[in-house]
């Protein structure tokens, strides 16, 4: 049987921020071909496992990552100027929304502001910061990854219908 204690403890941590009616409306934004909460959950749950392996400030790292992307801006179907005035400036906008609701360390300040370096002109201070950067990196790129793969599948069973269709 699988021991919970882990994911129980990880949900204790950022319950409150989980619970916020705000925080929950990310659930309908579309981000890489998902939502924004699902992809701020996995980059907090990922960044909190690999820092508590590490040592590091896990609690932090768990809070700050789940707020990363605590923006309501929608980049799908905006032009390509008006994305990247929202992909440079979302984790500003994070950032102000974050501490609307919530008390935040420097820390946690941190690693909502620079999780975007090198893109994003801020440079991490923290080694929490440089983590939760490059698991939002790694994250993004699987979302993305996943997403064309099952475009191609669907597309390639497509392609295989018409075949089988076209040869009976």
């Amino acid at each position: 049987m699988k021991n919970y204690t882990d994911q129980e403890d990880y949900i204790s941590l950022v319950e409150d921020i989980l619970n916020l009616e705000d925080f929950q409306k990310l659930g309908d934004i579309i981000h890489h071909e998902n939502n924004r909460l699902d992809h701020s959950l996995r980059v907090s749950y990922y960044s909190y496992k690999i820092s508590k392996a590490l040592t590091l400030d896990y609690k932090k790292v768990a809070r700050a990552a789940l707020l990363h992307d605590f923006f309501f801006e929608e980049n799908d179907g905006q032009n390509k100027k008006t994305k990247f005035k929202t992909l440079m400036n979302h984790p500003k906008y994070a950032l102000e929304n974050s501490k609307k609701y919530f008390e935040l360390s420097d820390m946690e300040s941190d690693i909502i502001r620079t999780h975007m370096f090198p893109v994003g002109p801020s440079v991490p201070k923290y080694i929490e910061s440089w983590l939760v950067d490059i698991i939002d990196d790694i994250v993004s790129i699987a979302e993305r990854t996943y997403a064309i793969r099952h475009q191609l599948s669907a597309a390639m069973s497509f392609m295989f219908v018409c075949t089988i269709n076209y040869l009976r």
